[in-house]
């Protein structure tokens, strides 16, 4: 099947700055894709194009087959968006603002929206303006879903939201995809949020694409080695084989896709004694860290 989304050598400048800089990659039908970065990676550039708000220097994106800048209504009808900051009509009340989206979409599901509406702790009259950031986001999750759409993409959901309802968010998404006919995008800073509900990641670096790979090779390839600090030691970023050297004060680490035999291999080379090597666990938030820098 062809790909949900599609980005094509995307390429686009503020001014003098690079934003993006040749991105391409794409995610499949029935997948939900990560797509991670520091803060000016590039990340809401290419959502703003995705979604017809941006247009590039150069390259293009492909939603549902269609360029992402000249989609028909139908194809419009199935596409889900959430903006950063779960921007709403607020005058509305969560019944007048289901009556108002229902017109728009021929697939229409009331009861999903109403049952996610049913457990927050609101009056059915209660404007949409005088809600928790919390709250409102799940008015906005709950009328993306209720489209039924075939692809949703969320442009940092996390944004003002405390753990509880973070957690919240996550779950609502994992049972709606769970039947895998559903494709997501999503960007999110709460890296841990994603740890067992991506397929794919694909991660930017400075407008680059530095890593597009399954979450499930990710997570279990990427290694992080403790080991003690000594005078040789150097803190060093190699992009191109996704290796770092961290120095410590009294402990340093090695991360990268690499067993216990290739990691001794490469401190040897980097001309660091390691006689005390040792695997430790790793989250996905350490992964990202260790591949994007901590500043």
């Amino acid at each position: 099947m062809p790909p949900v989304i599609e980005c094509r050598n995307l390429t686009h400048y503020y001014g003098d700055k690079p934003a993006l800089q040749d991105v391409s990659w794409m995610l499949r039908p029935g997948r939900i894709c990560g797509l991670l970065g520091r803060n000016g990676a590039g990340k809401t550039t290419t959502i703003n194009i995705l979604n017809s708000f941006l247009t590039p220097r150069s390259g293009r994106c492909l939603l549902l087959g269609e360029d992402s800048h000249q989609l028909t209504p139908r194809t419009k009808a199935r596409i889900g968006y959430l903006i950063e900051g779960h921007i709403q009509y607020g005058f509305f009340n969560i019944r007048q603002i289901e009556r108002f989206y229902s017109r728009f979409y021929p697939n229409w599901t009331p009861a999903i929206y109403y049952h996610l509406m049913s457990k927050l702790d609101i009056t059915p009259r209660q404007r949409i303006a005088t809600m928790s950031c919390g709250q409102r986001s799940q008015v906005a999750l709950g009328l993306i879903l209720a489209q039924n759409p075939d692809l949703i993409i969320f442009d940092d959901y996390s944004m003002g939201l405390d753990p509880g309802y973070r957690r919240l968010f996550i779950e609502v998404i994992r049972d709606y995809a769970d039947d895998g006919k559903r494709s997501i995008l999503l960007t999110s800073h709460i890296i841990q949020d994603l740890e067992n509900l991506i397929d794919d990641c694909v991660i930017y670096q400075r407008g680059r694409v530095l890593l597009d790979m399954e979450a499930d090779r990710f997570r279990n390839g990427f290694r992080k080695y403790a080991f003690a600090t000594t005078p040789a030691v150097a803190d060093a970023h190699d992009d191109a084989r996704h290796i770092h050297v961290e120095r410590g004060e009294k402990h340093s680490a090695l991360y990268g896709f690499l067993d216990e035999r290739a990691a001794r291999d490469e401190l040897a080379a980097r001309g660091i004694p390691a006689p005390d090597l040792r695997p430790e666990p790793i989250t996905l938030e350490d992964t990202f860290i260790a591949l994007t820098g901590k500043y």
